[in-house]
């Protein structure tokens, strides 16, 4: 079974069309993987079985005939419960959607089923995403499973987590601060916020829901290995005549991407908030694996980086959150008040003030880039903390709220080990639309530094 749920997503799409696997017999060994860890990790709440083990077999039926669907079928996945599954409970993590039940399937959900993927289940998130901590009143807390008593990030934290322990190949997320990157960092995996409009929100619990905030939300795909995220990204990106922030932009190949010709900044502290020493040395050495493959590496940073935890926590609290009570509204939410609310609106003339500041901050940082193809940096000052522990360390987050504000592609790939034996990650940005030289940098670094590490869960 080993060898099953530990290869790449990708590894698995091949072995399956050449038949020398079933996808039935994948699908069978994540699922009894799930049902061995998920009592430890709550990480997927709600489990698909008879339903993935029926499309497995038709996968398998099909391609007898010599009908392949896509370039993932009979792949099995999991999806963040914020996005909506046809026929399936789709929470968002609040008590209002306890047992909301879809009819449609989210655009990016539609894509990977249309591609082959078969869905093994939902994975857990807090209340409408909005913590990094994966925790809700309906299905509890999910651990980490390199240390139990940590926290495997959020708001994706259910994703990273099964993924991390073999219960999934390949799944998505969403990040509106860090979502997607955290929880790769926290769990050890590889994840990618593409750049603002690239793929469509429609059927996330967000969606349409954020005002002024919207292209601070993303979803992208997440996985143990970077060759995945190259491979489902161009399946889910595109316009789908239902997002009104999507481009049609085209993405570029990143087997194509010279690292020779790549010009790299990276830093180890934003000035915000200071890393361990070995957060910073993880990065320092991804730094050196790419000056080593002949990239022109400097040791740079934005001065305008300071402001982005200002800037981005304003903007979050300007109307007294009077935006998560609309989100509570819309999905018929008795409790309309937010633990969070700031007890301070801003008028009008101060949020357009924070929003001049925020147009400011992206040219200055998008001149920066003028000199640069990425930046390499922390995803956070610490790996993943004890459950409770988030709430302590708000400025330690800014190293993911920067690129929401910028909206540029960022990917995560792990580089190394705490001292706790926990996941460090990396954080690989790029200029805006340049997923493909995200991917390679990306895809180099967790070559040369080992990338997704077993636990012993």
């Amino acid at each position: 079974m080993d060898e099953v749920i530990y290869v790449s997503a990708s590894s698995l799409a091949q072995a399956i069309c050449a038949k020398e696997v079933s996808s039935e017999e994948v699908v069978d060994a994540y699922l009894q993987r799930i049902e061995a860890v998920n009592p430890k990790l709550n990480a997927v709440v709600q489990v698909t079985a008879g339903a993935a083990r029926t499309q497995a077999r038709e996968a398998d039926e099909a391609l007898a005939q010599g009908k392949i669907r896509g370039p993932l079928h009979g792949v099995p996945m999991t999806i963040k419960d914020s996005l909506d599954t046809a026929g399936v409970i789709s929470t968002g993590g609040t008590q209002a959607r306890a047992s909301f039940v879809p009819t449609q399937d989210a655009t990016v959900v539609a894509r990977l089923r249309a591609a082959g993927a078969i869905l093994l289940g939902k994975t857990n998130t807090p209340e409408f995403t909005l913590s990094y901590e994966t925790d809700n009143v309906i299905y509890g807390r999910t651990n980490n499973p390199y240390d139990l008593s940590r926290i495997p990030g959020g708001s994706s934290g259910g994703e990273a987590a099964i993924i991390a322990a073999g219960g999934s190949p390949l799944g998505i997320g969403s990040d509106l601060g860090g979502s997607i990157r955290w929880p790769s960092h926290c769990c050890g995996i590889a994840g990618i916020k593409p750049t603002s409009g690239r793929v469509p929100r429609t059927g996330d619990i967000l969606a349409l829901g954020l005002g002024a905030l919207d292209s601070w939300e993303h979803i992208g795909p997440m996985a143990r290995y970077v060759e995945d995220l190259i491979l489902s990204l161009p399946i889910i990106c595109g316009v789908d005549w239902r997002d009104p922030a999507i481009i049609p932009m085209p993405l570029s190949d990143p087997k194509a991407v010279d690292l020779k010709r790549l010009r790299v900044a990276f830093h180890t502290d934003n000035g915000i908030a200071s890393p361990t020493p070995e957060t910073a040395e993880v990065v320092r050495t991804a730094a050196r694996t790419l000056s080593g493959a002949g990239s022109a590496v400097e040791e740079d940073r934005p001065v305008s980086i300071e402001r982005s935890y200002e800037i981005c926590t304003g903007l979050f609290s300007a109307d007294g959150r009077a935006w998560v009570q609309r989100l509570r509204q819309r999905v018929g939410a008795t409790e309309t008040k937010d633990p969070s609310e700031s007890s301070k609106v801003m008028s009008a003339a101060e949020l357009t003030g924070l929003m001049e500041k925020w147009d400011r901050f992206r040219s200055d940082m998008l001149a920066f880039l003028e000199k640069y193809d990425v930046i390499i940096c922390p995803v956070n000052a610490y790996p993943a903390m004890s459950h409770g522990g988030a709430s302590d360390k708000p400025l330690a987050f800014s190293y993911t709220m920067t690129y929401n504000l910028t909206g540029w592609p960022g990917a995560v790939v792990r580089g190394g080990t705490s001292s706790e034996g926990l996941p460090i990650g990396v954080q690989v940005v790029g200029r805006p639309w340049r997923e493909d030289v995200v991917l390679a940098v990306a895809q180099h670094i967790e070559t040369a530094l080992g990338g997704w590490q077993r636990p012993s869960l």
